[in-house]
């Protein structure tokens, strides 16, 4: 499973013209499932997420995690993180779960990051989305459960 964490000053996903979800300070996560990922995976990512120190103390240093600015997570379900362009120039997706699986986790990870005390927003699975956001840094980062 992985995790690419934006810290934003604020984020929202769109599925047409209709806004599905929204936050202001907190973090994007683009959220990518793979082939044999389970619940245990989607366990230690969350809170991993949560725990993370990505965002600034009184000193400007970065000492805070989600859970204690209180800060918010837009999650939003992305499966080209899976993709691998090393042969050719399309992609290979064949490393991604397939979508029963992903939604599946999808959930199971946003019940455990909303567990963790993390207010969670929300994209749409399977849907074409826009998603627009400030980072906030800018700070980004990748992170892959073992």
């Amino acid at each position: 499973m992985r995790a690419l964490l934006q810290r934003v000053s604020e984020a929202e996903v769109s599925v047409g013209s209709e806004i599905v979800g929204r936050i202001g300070p907190g973090l994007l996560i683009l959220l990518g499932i793979g082939r044999g990922d389970d619940e245990r995976a989607a366990r230690w990512l969350a809170e991993k997420c949560a725990g993370l120190r990505l965002f600034d103390d009184a000193e400007g240093h970065l000492e805070l995690s989600l859970i204690d600015t209180g800060g918010r997570a837009l999650v939003v379900s992305q499966f080209t993180l899976y993709g691998d362009p090393r042969k050719g120039r399309r992609p290979s997706w064949g490393a991604a779960a397939d979508p029963e699986t992903a939604e599946r986790l999808l959930a199971v990870f946003v019940r455990i990051l909303t567990g963790l005390g993390v207010d969670v927003a929300e994209g749409r699975f399977g849907a074409r989305m826009q998603v627009r956001l400030v980072n906030d840094g800018p700070v980004t980062l990748m992170v892959e459960s073992p």
